[in-house]
Order: C-alpha cells, then sequence, then structure tokens
C-alpha cells in the first residue's frame, strides 16, 4: 500500500487520503517539485503562517480549532478537520478560468426593439378552427373622411361627392339588386345579406337518386322550419356542432332536424373583394353542389356567387343568398 511523506498509508497512489498530500512515485522526487524534504530536528524554522510551536518546543503543534495534537506535517486536524498552513509550491497555481468579459453596452440590438409588424386587415382566423385556408379579402372601400389635397382648391363641396358611409366615386345605390358593369362595382357590395336555411325536397330526391341505394335509410323531414341568417361577417362556415369540444359554425345544422350527411367543417362563404360572395367546400365526405348542379365542386377551389343563388349540402339543405 503507498505511504505518504507524512508516513500515513492510502489506498490511492496519488493523494493520501489522511493529509492530502502528494504521493512521490518510488524512487521519484518529492511532493514538491524542485523542493527538499524538511529537516527532522527541531532547529528550523517552520514553513508558511504556523505557530512555529512544534519546531520552537520540539512538541507536535497544537490545532487552533480544537487543541489536537498536529501529527507530523499532516493538512488537516484528525478531530475538527482544521486545514494547517501549507508550505506554498514552487510551481505556480493556474487562476481560475473565467468566461470572457463582454462589453454589455456594445450588445446586438435586441429583438425586442424592432417596430410591431402591422397585420392585413382581415387576417384574423375565423372563431371556428383557422382550417378555412382562404383569406378574408382585403380590397375594401375606405370611409376615411377626405382632407382638401391641394392649398388652393376652393373649399365648396361638390354636389357629386358621396356622404360619408358611400365609397368615393361609387354609383347610385340600386336596392333592385341588379348588378352594374363589369367595369364597376356592383350593388351587392351596397346591399345587406343574408343566407336562407331550408330543407329542400327537390335537393332531397335528386340526392336519393344518386346515391344508388346507399340513403335508402333517409327520410326528408317532416317539419324543418326555414332560419335566416344574416351575414355580417366576412366568413361563414357551414357543419355541424362538435358536442365534445363545443365548436360551432355560423351556420350549425346540427339543430333539428339535423342533416346527417354534413361533416362538422363541411364549406366555408366568403365576402369577395366587391362585395360578393364565394363557397368554398373544405374536402367534406359527400361534397358540395351549387344551383342543382349534380357534380360537386372541387374542394378547397372557391366559387362564386350571386344573388340567388343556392347551396346544397347534406342530405337535404339548400343555403340561399339573398341580398336585401
Amino acid at each position: 500500500m503507498p505511504t505518504c511523506p507524512n508516513g500515513h498509508r492510502s489506498s490511492g497512489d496519488d493523494w493520501c487520503d489522511e493529509c492530502g498530500l502528494r504521493i512521490p512515485p518510488q524512487g521519484g522526487p518529492p511532493a514538491y517539485p524542485g523542493t527538499t524534504a524538511a529537516p527532522q530536528s527541531g532547529t528550523g524554522s517552520g514553513t508558511g503562517s504556523g505557530t512555529g510551536s512544534e519546531a520552537g518546543s520540539g512538541g507536535p503543534e497544537a490545532c487552533p480549532t480544537c487543541g489536537t495534537p498536529r501529527e507530523a506535517r499532516a493538512l488537516f486536524c484528525e478531530e475538527c478537520r482544521h486545514q494547517f498552513a501549507t508550505p506554498a509550491p514552487s510551481f505556480p497555481v493556474p487562476a481560475p478560468a473565467y468566461p470572457p468579459i463582454t462589453d454589455r453596452t456594445q450588445s446586438g440590438p435586441s429583438q425586442m426593439q424592432r417596430p410591431a409588424e402591422t397585420l392585413p386587415p382581415h387576417a384574423a382566423l375565423s372563431q371556428d378552427s383557422g382550417d378555412f385556408l382562404l383569406s378574408p379579402p382585403t380590397q375594401r372601400p375606405s370611409y376615411v373622411e377626405q382632407s382638401p389635397m391641394p392649398p388652393a382648391a376652393p373649399p365648396a363641396p361638390t354636389p357629386t361627392q358621396p356622404s360619408a358611409p358611400v365609397p368615393p366615386a361609387a354609383p347610385a345605390p340600386d336596392r333592385t339588386g341588379a348588378a352594374a358593369g363589369p367595369d364597376g362595382p356592383t350593388t351587392a357590395a351596397l346591399g345587406r345579406w343574408t343566407a336562407v336555411v331550408s330543407a329542400d325536397r327537390e335537393y332531397f330526391t335528386a340526392m336519393m337518386a344518386r346515391s344508388d341505394g346507399e340513403a335508402s335509410g333517409l327520410y326528408f323531414p317532416q317539419y324543418s322550419p326555414e332560419t335566416r341568417i344574416p351575414m355580417t361577417e366576412n366568413q361563414v362556415t357551414i357543419g355541424r356542432r362538435r358536442h365534445g369540444t363545443g365548436e360551432s359554425p355560423g351556420i350549425d345544422l346540427a339543430r333539428p332536424p339535423e342533416d346527417p350527411g354534413v361533416s362538422h367543417r363541411h364549406a366555408v362563404l366568403v365576402r369577395r373583394s366587391d362585395g360578393g360572395w364565394a363557397v368554398i367546400d373544405q374536402d367534406s365526405t359527400n361534397g358540395t353542389t351549387v344551383n342543382g348542379g349534380a357534380e360537386t365542386i372541387l374542394p378547397f377551389h372557391p366559387i362564386e356567387l350571386s344573388d340567388g343563388d343556392r347551396v346544397h349540402v347534406g342530405a337535404w339543405t339548400t343555403i340561399t343568398l339573398r341580398m336585401e
């Protein structure tokens, strides 16, 4: 078993388990390079900052904490583990490594100092689920009050200037529902739209004929009152309410009589830039048809609608768009 210069036996061959002194190899240099073993006579002076009681009186040095005699040149007290003064090694002790000090005043710009990015006026998601991929139209008429641009312009009001709620340079409103020419805005942009939801027996009969017996268990509802839903938002979703999560579309066809052929997220009505509307199928199970057509429209492909157009979903539901 290796023995340290103080006479302690240690299980390791590099450092003493008792006093922590380095154990030199057999026939190797002393504990500290460049120094020799301390003389055993009591005439020499003690090293370090000790009291020198062991060298001057010939007796062992007492621990200043508990008074236990120091064992030879032990670095630690056997009782309270007080550390005695040790001779400074001849080799320099490396300073602890610290991370480099950086100039915090020259740090890069913080991401929090960036100016806020403005969102499109209609970039907010719908209240349903956010799955509708087509964003609402961004070209809407401006109602900002106009200020005189040239300083020399006369302040007299022009008789053709529209009032505040009417877009500039728009033709006179036509409440009959007729559309304007292809090069100008339609009167649909000036009216209020309503979705009329009803059970359509004609559509139900045509659907049953195309189903080839797959919908033989369906029956047309005996009582289905007509529902009128104002279209005040830029998006009106069509589907059935999820009873587990409470997610409800704008046109909820889970109300009695519930249409079993409608998907939870079936289709969406989107307002166009000219004020009209378009329907987009959301990859529903049974598809969406328009104006009594036999072929379903392509999913996620907008189909423009006008006043009086009909959207057919599910087994018997028809949604008619009306401009008032």
